[in-house]
């Protein structure tokens, strides 16, 4: 019998005719992946900003709650953190540095210092101008009776007034060093120094007013540091006003005295009263 030709392929009435196959799946679908990336940006991007959100408000509102308005003026040492050596403070005129070493003195001791420091400054340039003042007569405390005597422990009077040719316009009264040298009325000091002229080392002058008659009285030959009075200074009789010394042109210690009357040198003698007063 001879053979048949082919004839068309049975119907196929399986799934895979009727449905497209795996691949074409592919082809026609679209990727899994690219579908759940457009669907996961929108969501990374809301919780990145979540987060950011979150910081901001940790660090933020605590510093924000922390902070509070400035209510009362402060002074310029509550601003001025501990130790600190400058503060430098701003103003409308501009800048400027308050050091510590610019601070006026505050405590007693500081007080006692500067004015100690001050008197010490007077001194030296009294001694410089010769340490005198011109005195008024109407300042001089008024006074009576004899000039008391400048030293109390006198152990030998060796040139008296007129001595030496009639040079020596003084008194020299002998008396170990350091004695005490006494005001010899109540006055007012016009020269007060450590350098005197004329040989006489370190000397005080006083001016009185005695029985209406203006009177001086000069010590000299003091030792240098002992003065305890300045130029316009007054004084009481009996006050100490330096010590027994050998300065200026004197080979012992002595107090070389002298006395004015109306700027005039007279003998002290007649003026002085019982020793010792």
């Amino acid at each position: 019998m001879p053979a048949m030709p082919p004839t068309d392929a049975p119907e196929d009435s399986s799934l895979e005719r009727v449905r497209p196959g795996r691949a074409a799946l592919r082809t026609l679908l679209p990727r899994r992946g690219a579908a759940g990336g457009a669907r996961r940006a929108p969501a990374r991007s809301i919780l990145t900003l979540a987060i950011v959100t979150g910081l901001v408000a940790t660090v933020a509102i605590p510093a924000y709650a922390a902070w509070k308005p400035e209510t009362e003026a402060k002074t310029l040492q509550q601003l001025a953190a501990d130790g600190a050596q400058t503060l430098v403070v701003a103003s409308d005129v501009g800048d400027s540095t308050l050091a510590r070493g610019s601070y006026s003195a505050t405590t007693p001791e500081e007080i006692a210092k500067k004015k100690a420091a001050e008197a010490a400054a007077a001194r030296a340039k009294a001694a410089l101008s010769g340490g005198s003042v011109t005195v008024d007569l109407a300042s001089i405390p008024a006074g009576s009776g004899a000039i008391g005597w400048p030293l109390r422990n006198i152990s030998n009077i060796s040139d008296r007034f007129g001595a030496r040719g009639g040079s020596h316009k003084g008194v020299d009264m002998l008396a170990p060093a350091m004695s005490p040298v006494y005001a010899s009325a109540d006055g007012v000091v016009s020269q007060s120094t450590e350098g005197g002229s004329g040989g006489y080392g370190a000397y005080i002058r006083i001016e009185h007013v005695i029985d209406g008659v203006r009177v001086s009285t000069l010590y000299a030959h003091l030792s240098y540091g002992t003065r305890t009075v300045e130029a316009g200074q007054t004084v009481s009789r009996g006050q100490v006003i330096g010590g027994v010394g050998r300065t200026g042109y004197a080979t012992a210690n002595h107090v070389h005295f002298e006395v004015f009357v109306n700027n005039a040198k007279v003998d002290p003698m007649p003026w002085l009263g019982p020793y010792g007063t």
